[in-house]
């Protein structure tokens, strides 16, 4: 996933070595150097910042590598596939390679670290995040970025039209039609429409009509009748209410943008992107926007409520005790606050019931945001290996529906072509 403002992943490399090894760490030996592998990223860039003050409490030496996310990913692919344990710590997307690296096992059991130290407390973390954390019952890696999708909505437009922040998706809909017809040149809705990027925001309506991409068996339920109704609402929503003309190829860039030129009246995505549609400098709506929870449909309000970055210890590492203890600090109460007033949405409940954690959002959003965290789902996309492909294929309706297609018919045969995927997604 290449997203997003809060993400700023940069395309480059660089190596900073906080302290010389006293041993090289390597051929499965303890080291009091932690080498640690991490993606160029705003959480990064705090993390790196404080070292010094690990080192000090810790007496270990901290080696840091920083990646652009391909590059993340080449060295994973290279080093992991080998064996090589020249990694402790890495900075991992427990939703796209996750189920790959548990499978394999490149990741450590961290089942018993997480549960042995009371102050620093696992039950602290978001039930979301903790299981796209956690693979065949064993924890893998602890969450350290999430993100939720919430309703983005225009107050005076809403104001105007004598409409209510909506509660339910039957609301959205009317709000959305009576506003689109009031304002020309409006949209009264607007989301991610491409097939791929459109799933992650997509999954949140699916899970609020009841549906899921598979279920526990690992077979294809995507052409269920909730699923079906999911498609179709989604999309219709775009069809009818949606910007004139509107490309089936948007993701959130295309999509913001026509929220933030005060295009649109409602649009759905994730939180993370927030201060897009409230800086001055991005939007022409700045002062405009309000934030809620996801309306609810037929199962309630069930928005997805993910990690998007973890970290996890290399398996092959013989450094795993120090390899804990920097994740034990990078992932503490302490740290995680502040991460979260430096713009990082934190994965522990106590950062967002702290004053100072939610210090920096706006006050609806932050209300939203601790609703999602409890209602929500721990993914946004199937839980496959092969990601990519299997977006691929359940976002093929929603654009048939976008377009005006026969949705149902389209979510059959992508159910056809998802259950022989899944077959072979081993």
């Amino acid at each position: 996933m290449k997203r997003r403002s809060v993400l700023q992943l940069l395309a480059v490399a660089v190596v900073v070595p906080f302290g010389v090894a006293a041993c090289g760490g390597g051929e499965g030996k303890a080291s009091d150097t932690v080498r640690v592998t991490l993606a160029n990223h705003v959480w990064t860039d705090g993390i790196k910042a404080a070292i010094p003050e690990f080192e000090k409490e810790s007496g270990l030496k901290v080696e840091l590598t920083q990646l652009g996310e391909d590059q993340l990913s080449d060295q994973y692919n290279v080093k992991l596939n080998a064996g090589s344990d020249e990694i402790d710590v890495m900075m991992y997307r427990p939703l796209q390679e996750g189920k790959q690296f548990a499978k394999n096992t490149y990741l450590a059991d961290l089942t018993k670290h997480v549960s042995s130290d009371a102050s620093w407390d696992w039950k602290d973390f978001q039930p979301g995040p903790v299981t796209a954390s956690t693979f065949d019952g064993k924890v893998v890696g602890v969450p350290i970025i999430t993100e939720r999708e919430v309703l983005y909505y225009r107050k005076d437009l809403l104001e105007a039209a004598g409409v209510a922040v909506p509660k339910t998706m039957e609301e959205l809909e009317a709000a959305a039609k009576k506003i689109s017809a009031a304002n020309k040149g409006i949209a009264g809705f607007v989301a991610r429409t491409n097939k791929s990027a459109a799933v992650t925001q997509f999954s949140s309506f699916l899970y609020s009509f009841g549906g899921d991409f598979m279920d526990d068996s690992g077979k294809s339920t995507i052409a269920t009748p909730e699923a079906k109704a999911a498609y179709a609402f989604y999309g219709g929503l775009i069809n009818k209410y949606g910007p004139a003309n509107v490309s089936t190829d948007m993701s959130w860039p295309e999509a913001m943008a026509i929220f933030t030129q005060g295009n649109a009246a409602f649009y759905t995505e994730a939180d993370s992107l927030y201060k897009n549609a409230t800086d001055t400098a991005k939007s022409k709506v700045a002062d405009k926007v309000g934030f809620a929870a996801l309306p609810a449909g037929p199962a309630g309000s069930k928005p997805y409520n993910i990690p998007s970055w973890g970290l996890a210890i290399n398996s092959a590492s013989g450094n795993q005790d120090n390899a804990w203890k920097f994740i034990q600090w990078a992932t503490s109460k302490e740290r995680t606050l502040a991460a979260q007033k430096a713009g990082v949405p934190g994965p522990r409940s106590s950062v967002w019931a702290d004053a100072d954690g939610i210090s920096t959002y706006p006050k609806d959003l932050a209300e939203a945001i601790a609703f999602s965290a409890e209602h929500g789902v721990g993914h946004d996309r199937p839980l496959v290996i092969a990601v990519g492909k299997a977006r691929e294929i359940v976002g093929e309706p929603i654009v048939t529906a976008i377009t005006g297609g026969d949705s149902a018919a389209a979510a059959a045969t992508s159910n056809d072509a998802f259950q022989k995927f899944l077959e072979s997604d081993k």
